[in-house]
């Protein structure tokens, strides 16, 4: 850490050597870059400036202790010495952290999409079930929620729901619930009272912009259709669904969900962009080390990453092991608990993916 510590002063000071030089401090355009650069690294350097001062401060106290022979002054030396230790503690956590590499997509938006996995319309229940716990929890932090697309199927459960959420940290924060969630309880429609395993799948996406990826027009095929549903006035007197159909991909995104034609095609952009994002973030994902990877996190859906038992009401979360109770008031939007322990997991991995 030390190592890399230094590198980053030395950068540091590179970057105000700089922009003393007159021929740079002339240069707006690299004027402003330096500084950017500058700003991310300041924070760290000053950090680590007070480490290396407190670390200079010890040596010159034990120096002296080493020769004090006055039994109190050998008691203010000891005390001193456990106080800068531990400052120096506190300092060097402080660096570790700060040495963890910044998610770029931490404050954005986010797109999520629930599917029905194995368990016909039990799974499709429990992906209903997965909507309405992120609803809460949402709620719970303010944030908005705008269904994109839902696909119903009987008795009130979800085949698919595609929703933006955006709120603050919404992607830092849920970013975690990627991948294949099992869920472990008797059917309403069992009458034997056996014990059901459904799946459902989640992908959380960081929501993507226009500057993000660009995309050729030529490569679309939009089609319009009339709204399906339970009915209303609007649903097939106006043809306002879009689907669009990406060419190079096969990727297709519906959106009906909007009475306007216009927003429904802005809806279903949205997802596309932010699709196609993904699989770009996934190849260079592809590109790390092993060693650098860290599995919580990653979304990887074709993992299983959590089960929710309502027999013996306890949630499961299988990437670290945790277990937590009750299940209603998980159900009801508190995930916070887990979240954080899953935060606390990734900070470990990557502090030691620095090591590495």
């Amino acid at each position: 850490m030390i190592e890399q510590l230094e590198k980053i002063e030395r950068r540091y000071r590179e970057i105000e050597e700089n922009l003393a030089r007159p021929e740079i401090a002339t240069d707006v355009t690299q004027v402003q870059s330096l500084a950017k650069e500058r700003a991310g690294l300041e924070n760290v350097v000053t950090t680590y400036r007070k480490y290396k001062k407190a670390s200079k401060e010890l040596e010159d106290v034990k120096a002296m202790g080493s020769s004090v022979t006055d039994e109190d002054m050998a008691a203010l030396i000891k005390q001193e010495t456990a106080a800068l230790q531990s400052k120096m503690d506190a300092l060097s956590e402080e660096l570790k952290m700060a040495l963890i590499p910044r998610d770029p997509n931490a404050e954005k938006d986010i797109i999520v999409e629930i599917r029905a996995g194995t368990g016909g319309d039990e799974a499709a229940l429990f992906a209903a079930d997965l909507y309405r716990m992120y609803s809460r929890y949402a709620q719970n932090q303010k944030w908005k929620i705008d269904v994109i697309s839902l696909s119903e199927s009987g008795g009130g459960g979800f085949k698919e729901i595609i929703f933006e959420v955006r709120g603050k940290k919404a992607y830092s924060r849920l970013k975690y619930e990627s991948g294949v969630h099992r869920v472990q309880r008797v059917p309403v429609t069992e009458a034997s009272g056996r014990i059901h395993t459904s799946t459902a799948t989640v992908a959380v996406l960081p929501k993507a912009e226009e500057v993000d990826i660009d995309i050729n027009p030529d490569d679309l095929r939009i089609d319009i259709f009339h709204s399906g549903g339970a009915g209303g006035q609007n649903v097939n007197k106006v043809a306002s669904a879009i689907r669009i159909t990406h060419l190079p991909t096969g990727m297709v995104v519906v959106c009906q969900d909007e009475r306007s034609q216009l927003q429904n095609k802005i809806k279903a952009m949205s997802v596309l962009r932010t699709r196609l994002l993904d699989i770009e973030r996934r190849k260079q994902e592809e590109a790390i080390t092993s060693q650098r990877r860290s599995q919580v996190g990653t979304g990887e859906r074709a993992e299983k990453i959590r089960t929710y038992n309502y027999p013996q009401d306890r949630i499961s979360d299988h990437r670290i092991n945790l277990t937590v109770h009750n299940l209603p008031r998980f159900m009801d939007g508190d995930l916070d608990g887990l979240i954080d322990a899953l935060a606390t997991e990734e900070q470990t991995r990557l502090l030691e993916g620095e090591r590495v």
